[in-house]
């Protein structure tokens, strides 16, 4: 993790915590001595082990709980079960008495799925592992955050939205002080603020949100600008076959074709054809510079590739 990320966990988490002895079920972690070394201080934190059930995913969470299923935490079902328990705790705040659950999460929704399935699946000796906190709603935002940011099982379309809810509740809709406080450039984060933006039939028109990446949103924005209305029109064709295809009917239509018929809408199948199929390609001071979407299969890349080399480097 980068020291820039460091400096955001200091401040959010007041420093992490190093294991002691267990005490009644709970593990007892002693806070960074550095972070109190000049009063000599030491700050206990408790870890407990509880029901994930006594738990509910925190309103703003910026993971979509309901997308976990057993396939993608399978390696931390596995992983869990290779331990004996789960090692690294879940932040969670305490809600107030009388709720249906004890505790609100804020990091950890993979953990608490693991662990839940886990108990629902014959091992009822696993709980969920929380280290309570005192956290404000935009430090929470934060902490959430940073632990995620660099997570690649967290989609850029989730991290978008979840910016985008962020930018009104806790920074009063200021672009420039929301990236100040999350130490991160104007420029990328209007970036994926542009991608929460995105018109909801240009989002189903993608096979998974989880596969709308912010260089997809890079690549619609001139179309959008261009021809706003011939894009949605096709957008809402492509998102009736991807309908299908989720109950079955049908195979998905992959991101980059989706990005291709997209243009093809607005510039005609020739043009659209003549981008290369998934391949964005810039000429600059002489160099060249070939960007595509991972989700690209190796034939599509292939194609493409071939398509632009034939282009460049002419036969006869």
């Amino acid at each position: 993790m980068s020291k820039r990320h460091d400096a955001i966990f200091d401040d959010v988490l007041r420093g992490m915590a190093e294991p002691v002895a267990p005490d009644r079920g709970a593990a007892r972690f002693l806070k960074r001595q550095n972070a109190l070394a000049e009063s000599g201080q030491r700050e206990e934190k408790v870890l407990r082990w509880v029901d994930p059930a006594n738990c509910r995913m925190w309103s703003r969470h910026n993971r979509a709980y309901g997308l976990l299923n057993e396939n993608n935490c399978c390696d931390l079902i596995d992983s869990l079960k290779a331990q004996g328990q789960q090692e690294f705790p879940a932040i969670v705040r305490r809600l107030s008495p009388g709720q249906d659950y004890e505790y609100e999460v804020i990091c950890g929704a993979r953990r608490h799925f693991a662990v839940s399935w886990l108990r629902a699946n014959n091992y009822p000796q696993f709980f969920y592992l929380i280290e309570v906190r005192d956290l404000t709603d935009e430090e929470a935002f934060r902490l959430a955050d940073i632990e995620n940011r660099d997570r690649v099982d967290l989609s850029d379309y989730e991290r978008a939205c979840d910016y985008l809810q962020a930018l009104d509740l806790y920074y009063g809709g200021k672009q420039k002080a929301m990236a100040a406080r999350l130490e991160v450039s104007e420029a990328w984060l209007s970036r994926y603020l542009y991608l929460a933006r995105l018109p909801q039939a240009v989002v189903d028109a993608w096979p998974q949100i989880t596969e709308l990446k912010e260089l997809h949103a890079r690549r619609l924005r001139p179309l959008l600008a261009q021809a706003e209305e011939q894009v949605l029109t096709a957008a809402a064709v492509i998102a009736a076959e991807q309908d299908c295809a989720r109950r079955g009917q049908g195979a998905f239509l992959p991101a980059a074709k989706v990005l291709s018929r997209l243009r093809a809408a607005v510039v005609g199948p020739e043009r659209a054809a003549g981008d290369y199929a998934g391949l964005t390609i810039q000429t600059r001071e002489g160099r060249v510079r070939i960007e595509f979407p991972k989700d690209l299969s190796e034939g599509e890349l292939r194609a493409a590739l071939e398509r632009f080399l034939d282009r460049q480097f002419p036969k006869g």
